[in-house]
């Protein structure tokens, strides 16, 4: 029998990353004003959104991570810090420090022991709610639920189906005008063409300008280091690894750069089959970045996201809802800890979807007008809302109603 495999050194690692970020974000976020802080600046609802989303991500990272360990269960207490990073209303109400948060990322993105925050009070009461969500999320059906739950958002009248579409109809135009012009690498025009089509216009558009750029210059840096990989086998492998770590540490940094990176690294692969003539491998390049931009930014502008306003209006009748919720399980006595808990990540969900919705249908052309003040109004009374939940204070008064600012 074979042996068995190693284990993974670091098991917790994408969870770690994840409540990373959702720290790092909490401590450039500060908290809505409270009713006793006077004039304190309210930081806006941008700010607390990414920290929102951040923190909403790191709770679904650790839901879909399984049942619960020791390591997990010291990563949730890091969660709730963060939340309350961004939630609590004013100084004084418990919050870590920005600088705590920072520390505490930097300490859980490492290979050490996850830190141990201090036991705040209403920590066993939030462990309790996730733990039933946890049960409730396998009470549904698990994975099979996961799996329904992606076919309907790629249904119809789903708001992913229109770059679904798209992102075909660019890839068809780019594999036909392949064909057509007899372009010797149509993999390469297809994947560019495929690689532009974004959520919505706009980025469509920096993607076909950070696309074009990066590979414009790739190519004169794949000009320059030909001569020296073509010295021989080793020197070939070495800048293949050059620019495979480059390519991994900038492509989630800045797009363009990683690209610069990629180029050659493609050109260079090309290169282990046989060696090729400089200015044919360069010029198939070029055109077929060109060929694809021009193929997948047209598919961009002609298949337009008509239900991207629509997308909004749903989500902003969403948070209305979960708003209102949040607020009566704060406002009843009776309500157990776990139902509090639920619907206040329940408002902090319908805040992110909120907020993509928004800024995807403001960077869409071919729209209804947006209800930018109703979508403004919304987000700083749920941010309010979810400010008072999470400090267990009931429903708050401070929080306006919607419009009403």
């Amino acid at each position: 029998a074979a042996p068995p495999a190693p284990p993974t050194t670091r098991r917790p690692a994408p969870q770690r990353r994840a409540l990373a970020r959702a720290r790092a974000a909490a401590a450039t976020s500060p908290a809505p004003p409270g009713p006793g802080d006077g004039g304190a600046a309210d930081p806006g609802p941008r700010h607390r959104n990414a920290a929102a989303a951040a923190v909403h991500a790191a709770w679904q990272c650790l839901l879909a991570s399984g049942r619960p360990t020791p390591v997990r269960r010291s990563l949730e207490r890091l969660v709730l810090h963060a939340e309350a990073a961004f939630t609590a209303p004013g100084p004084g109400a418990g919050a870590a420090e920005p600088e705590l948060l920072r520390a505490w990322a930097a300490r859980t993105r490492g290979r050490g022991p996850v830190p141990a925050p201090p036991t705040a009070p209403a920590t066993a009461g939030e462990l309790h709610g996730i733990d039933a969500e946890r049960a409730a999320l396998r009470a549904r059906g698990g994975r099979r639920a996961a799996r329904r739950a992606l076919l309907r958002r790629l249904g119809p009248g789903s708001p992913l189906l229109p770059v679904a579409v798209r992102t075909l109809a660019g890839c068809a135009l780019a594999g036909y005008l392949c064909a057509a012009l007899g372009v010797g690498r149509p993999y390469w025009v297809i994947v560019t063409a495929a690689s532009l089509c974004q959520a919505n216009i706009t980025l469509s558009w920096n993607r076909a300008l950070q696309r074009t750029l990066g590979n414009l210059l790739g190519v004169l840096v794949f000009a320059a280091v030909l001569p020296v990989s073509r010295t021989g086998p080793l020197a070939l492998v070495c800048c293949c690894l050059f620019f495979a770590f480059a390519a991994e540490a900038l492509i989630t940094r800045n797009y363009w750069l990683g690209t610069v990176a990629v180029t050659p690294m493609a050109l260079l692969v090309v290169e282990f089959g046989g060696a090729h003539p400089a200015g044919e491998l360069i010029g198939d390049r070029v055109l077929d970045t060109v060929l694809g931009a021009a193929a997948g930014f047209l598919a961009a502008t002609l298949v337009t996201n008509r239900r991207a306003t629509g997308r909004v209006e749903r989500a902003l009748d969403a948070a209305d809802r979960a708003r209102a919720a949040a607020e009566r399980t704060g406002a009843d006595p009776a309500a157990a800890p776990a139902e509090r808990d639920r619907a206040r990540r329940t408002l902090t969900a319908s805040l992110v979807e909120l907020r993509e919705a928004g800024d995807i249908a403001a960077g869409e052309w071919w729209q209804r007008a947006l209800p930018e003040q109703r979508l403004l109004a919304a987000e700083r009374a749920g941010h309010r809302t979810l400010a008072a939940t999470a400090q267990r204070r009931g429903p708050t008064a401070h929080a306006p109603a919607i419009g009403a600012e």
